[in-house]
């Protein structure tokens, strides 16, 4: 193991110390914002030090068994041993190098998933819808919580733009990888020829902002107007004017909901959505400066980033970023994303490695 390494390692140790010291005080646990921060930090500190004290008691043992050679009687064992113990301080340091990685503070945080239809007329609605599906049940899968904040649906049961914020563990962290251009080739059902069409949908993936963080808005920077509620019909439209439209004026972002009751949790649902639009452009805007300077293999979530293409006729989903390439496409409509998932967070932790070790 590297030295940088051992003495970020020991500085983990050291600080798991200090933190079981803070957690055991009165006063740390009569102040709840405090004591859920050292909690979380505690977790995330424990996770490194135990693996790094699995590494030490390993590297121990292989040291053991190295003076056992000269012993013929046992140096069949050792050998063995010291064979076994190598291959598990690799595995052990390979695990410590992705958790020292840097970590965005917005990876555990709630997240906004924005669909919104492209090319492809009523195809790519229909896409849209069946995108709005995949990630649900996902979501439902593992046990986070979904709620639609705003949806503009099609009259053949489509969206034209469907915004969702997803609640549970690290959401963000797990979908930030979604954010670009999201292609489908299949025969639409309209089709009586049997030709393959080609729609598009854009998805953007925003963390919640955090509410001790969150950008104030100036009340005379948004224009509020209000509307009627329209959709597909039915008693859950609305008579009144309770759908909320707010435009940032200074950016021209726009952020509508209908979905809500009233005009008034409209309103507060639109504002959420609003402010992390605004706060992803800004992350937007500073991705595509690093990107200038270094060009990333997961790229920057722009909109215009074609990332995937779902291939319905060969059952195939393709993920341009990383070469991935999965025959199920049926299961991950239906929600099995944990492949493509876990192949983007590694791509992603090879990448800041290969970072670290140029400098």
């Amino acid at each position: 193991m590297q030295d940088f390494l051992r003495n970020q390692l020991e500085r983990y140790a050291q600080r798991l110390q200090e933190l079981d010291f803070l957690l055991s005080r009165e006063d740390i646990m009569g102040d709840m914002k405090q004591y859920r921060a050292i909690s979380r930090e505690h977790a995330d500190v424990t996770a490194i030090a135990s693996r790094y004290t699995r590494y030490q008691q390993t590297e121990a043992d292989v040291s053991a068994a190295r003076e056992m050679l000269g012993d013929p009687d046992m140096a069949e064992m050792a050998q063995e041993e010291i064979t076994n113990g190598e291959q598990e301080l690799l595995k052990l340091e390979a695990e410590l190098q992705r958790l020292l990685l840097p970590k965005d503070p917005d990876d555990a945080r709630p997240a906004f998933v924005e669909i919104r239809a492209g090319t492809g007329g009523d195809e790519s609605a229909l896409f849209a819808g069946d995108l709005t599906r995949m990630y649900t049940r996902y979501a439902a899968n593992v046990g986070w919580k979904v709620e639609v904040m705003s949806a503009n649906e099609n009259e053949i049961g489509g969206y034209k733009e469907v915004v969702l914020r997803i609640e549970g563990d690290n959401v963000y962290g797990a979908l930030r990888f979604e954010s670009g251009g999201h292609r489908v080739q299949r025969v639409p059902a309209t089709e009586t020829q049997g030709r393959i069409h080609t729609s598009a949908c854009t998805v953007a993936v925003m963390p919640e902002p955090d509410e001790a963080e969150a950008i104030t808005l100036n009340p005379a920077d948004l224009r509020i107007d209000t509307f009627r509620a329209s959709g597909a019909g039915g008693q859950h439209i609305n008579k009144t004017d309770s759908a909320v439209r707010v435009v940032h004026l200074p950016t021209g972002i726009v952020a509508e909901c209908q979905d809500g009751r009233s005009q008034h949790s409209n309103k507060a649902k639109a504002l959420q959505v609003l402010q992390a639009r605004i706060q992803e452009k800004e992350r937007s805007e500073r991705a595509a400066k690093e990107a200038a300077m270094r060009k990333g293999l997961i790229g920057s979530g722009d909109r215009s980033d074609r990332i995937r293409t779902y291939n319905f006729p060969q059952g195939r989903l393709t993920d341009h970023r990383i070469n991935l390439t999965l025959y199920k496409l049926l299961a991950v409509m239906e929600g099995d994303l944990g492949d493509v998932i876990e192949a983007l967070q590694h791509a992603r932790e090879a990448e800041l490695l290969a970072e670290l070790e140029t400098h």
